[in-house]
């Protein structure tokens, strides 16, 4: 369990206690869900669902999943029963989550440079191993095409993503689409909404924004992967924060309605 992570094992019971019939079709659902869509399809494609359940008695003799047609199937009343009776919130917070309500369609958006796409693409396996949702274009490329792509990139740096991650090597001043990006989500600078990474082959005085806040230094000489780890690792800390605060704050708001 990631408990920063958008809890996709937890959310497809609970779509499935929802649901009128015993049986969930996965990828038609993820889809009424956009904000749990890279989360729950990261499970369904790459087996972690069906061999989470094949390889546990317990979980196979309540559930089925049918890998070909994405259907999740309750094999049991007394769990129908069950799931469609829990207080879910109540349930998410006693195994451990630090939130199931998520105000931004994506954890993170990716901002780089052509040249750096190596980092980010390893960046980006490993946040969405963490069940993050995560903004990569390359991954979205069907849902790009055809569209206006200013219009569509517009609103994830602006305010879709909770957090920006913009890698700063020495291309990056100089593509067109850098630019835009950076267009977009500058003034969220100050609200401490954007996470520099900062390649050691760059001079950071050329980024004027990024150069007034804490940022992540990375060494173009050192292992990829030691350094793709430990970045995750401080990211996935941050967007911890980021929960427990904005849990504490609702409680704040119910206890003073209440």
């Amino acid at each position: 369990m990631r408990r920063e992570g958008r809890a996709p094992y937890l959310h497809l019971l609970y779509w499935l206690g929802q649901n009128d019939s015993w049986s969930l079709n996965v990828d038609r659902e993820a889809d009424h869900h956009p904000e749990l869509r890279g989360s729950v399809s990261q499970v369904v494609t790459k087996g972690y669902l069906s061999e989470h359940i094949t390889n546990s008695d317990n979980i196979s003799s309540v559930l089925h999943f049918d890998s070909t047609n994405q259907i999740l199937t309750v094999q049991d009343p007394q769990f129908v029963f069950y799931i469609r009776n829990l207080s879910w919130s109540r349930f998410a917070e006693e195994i451990g989550y630090l939130s199931i309500e998520f105000p931004s369609r994506y954890d993170f958006a990716l901002s780089f440079a052509g040249s750096d796409r190596d980092i980010a693409e390893a960046l980006f396996k490993e946040l969405q191993e963490n069940e993050f949702e995560v903004f990569y274009d390359k991954n979205e490329q069907h849902r790009i095409l055809a569209e206006d792509v200013e219009d569509y990139l517009r609103p994830i740096y602006n305010s879709d993503a909770q957090l920006i991650i913009c890698i700063l090597g020495p291309d990056y001043p100089r593509r067109i689409w850098t630019k835009f990006e950076s267009e977009q989500f500058k003034q969220r600078f100050k609200t401490g909404e954007v996470i520099p990474i900062v390649l050691s082959n760059v001079d950071l005085g050329v980024f004027d924004a990024a150069a007034k806040v804490g940022y992540i230094p990375w060494d173009r000489t050192e292992h990829l992967d030691t350094q793709v780890f430990s970045t995750v690792d401080v990211l996935r800390r941050k967007v911890g924060e980021i929960r427990k605060r904005l849990r504490d704050q609702a409680e704040q708001r119910l206890t003073a309605d209440g």
